[in-house]
């Protein structure tokens, strides 16, 4: 199918159906960019409406909550309509609102209720380091210890986690399960629906961290029956560091009060009645909690309009052929030099980013960076690579193979110590 050589990565450029979008970003001259999966390039789009938004503020002041383009005051429930095509839940399923772990905590502060027997949360080894601080402190607040309450399924190979070991895993003391769609250091995509299907069975909620599926892989979290689900938009949604995250919230769990109320989940009718009953709304937007932070969510307005243009599905699947071809160029250029491929290599089970082990890693990420490549280290040996399909070519993952050759043979890694940075 691939072919090693610089004419069949143009080749494929030439074919592909959304190499146009590459010019919507501003990507550094004789840069590759290969870290969308940390943090995602800003596009003209983003740049244009954050400024838009900026103007609002300096015409209409206090006014640019009702008026304006973009009018403040609906602004997190009507962007939740639009990043609800990129999930899969109806509009009023999605806000956007908070960061990740803050809507972890509020989501679990609303749906882990605790009696009898189930006392436990069920999670991962490998998941973020961010979840499983959440969920330790969540317990502690009900007064459980986290060493006997959070169960975290082992890996059996310290780079994905067995689905039939989280479903062994989901006994009669569980509550509540909380799972990562796609592990953020191999890239394995967790079958969403039979995990599902598999908590309700038992009687058991269970939610789903997207971070590092939203923006790369469709979702049908409607239709699976996921009772609630969190993710940043700062990666493959390209919002911008820091960017405001999202919510999902199936509606059959609608009326839920939330654990953690605040003034801007109420029913927008009533909030500025300004009384001390609360009257939460009747969607997802019950769990916002603080004031929209207008000019971190303002880039995602441009950001969206590119994935109403390109559609998630030929998003996915550029995708999905860009890592093969990334993994096919290393197996057949860097078989000389101890790369072990990490991530799943079929596509049912592959997220966004290529994940190569190698002793040296840190090193080699070093080295690649001083060549024009931007890639993710991830202690201990992983190099994340993500080309992601708005900004990366397939001449772009040649090149980076090639460079990636170069300092191995040249042996021009062991320049750099083979330890991380402050920020990996």
């Amino acid at each position: 199918m691939f072919k090693s050589t610089e004419d069949f990565a143009k080749q494929l450029d030439q074919q592909d159906s959304l190499s146009h979008f590459k010019d919507e970003f501003y990507i550094k001259e004789n840069q590759i960019y290969m870290d969308g999966n940390s943090l995602g390039l800003m596009s003209k789009r983003s740049e244009k409406r954050l400024l838009e938004v900026l103007d609002s503020w300096k015409n209409f002041g206090i006014d640019g909550w009702t008026n304006g383009d973009h009018p403040w005051f609906y602004l997190s429930e009507n962007l939740g309509a639009k990043v609800a095509k990129l999930v899969g839940g109806k509009p009023e399923e999605v806000v956007v609102t908070g960061s990740t772990t803050t809507n972890l905590h509020q989501l679990v502060a609303t749906f882990f209720k605790p009696e009898g027997k189930r006392t436990k949360i069920l999670a991962d080894e490998l998941n973020f380091p961010s979840d499983i601080y959440a969920l330790k402190s969540q317990l502690k607040l009900r007064g459980l210890d986290p060493d006997e309450h959070l169960i975290r399924v082992k890996s059996r190979d310290g780079r994905t986690i067995n689905e039939e070991d989280i479903i062994d895993a989901m006994t009669d003391e569980v509550a509540l399960v909380i799972l990562p769609t796609v592990l953020y250091r191999s890239g394995q995509l967790i079958d969403i629906k039979r995990v599902t299907d598999a908590a309700h069975k038992r009687g058991i909620k269970i939610g789903w961290d997207g971070c590092h599926s939203v923006g790369a892989i469709p979702h049908d979290f409607h239709n699976q029956g996921v009772d609630f689900a969190y993710w940043c938009h700062y990666k493959y949604v390209n919002n911008g560091p820091g960017g405001v995250a999202g919510l999902f919230v199936h509606e059959k769990h609608f009326g839920t009060e939330p654990g953690l109320a605040g003034w801007f989940g109420s029913d927008k009718t009533k909030q500025f009645d300004m009384e001390h009953d609360f009257t939460p709304a009747q969607t997802a937007g019950a769990f916002q909690i603080g004031t929209p932070h207008v000019l971190s969510v303002a880039p995602l307005i441009g950001s969206l309009e590119l994935f109403e243009e390109a559609g998630m599905d030929a998003i996915r699947e550029k995708s999905l052929k860009a890592t093969e071809y990334l993994m096919y160029l290393v197996k057949e250029n860097l078989s000389d030099y101890e790369f072990t491929i990490g991530n799943p290599t079929d596509d049912a089970f592959r997220g966004g980013h290529v994940c190569l082990e190698h002793s040296e890693a840190a090193s080699i990420c070093k080295a690649l960076k001083a060549n024009g490549v931007v890639p993710d280290f991830r202690a201990p040996n992983v190099i994340r690579l993500a080309p992601v399909a708005f900004y990366v070519t397939y001449h772009d993952v040649y090149q980076m193979v090639m460079i990636l050759k170069d300092i191995m043979e040249n042996e021009t890694y062991k320049h750099y110590k083979n330890e991380r940075d402050v920020i990996a």
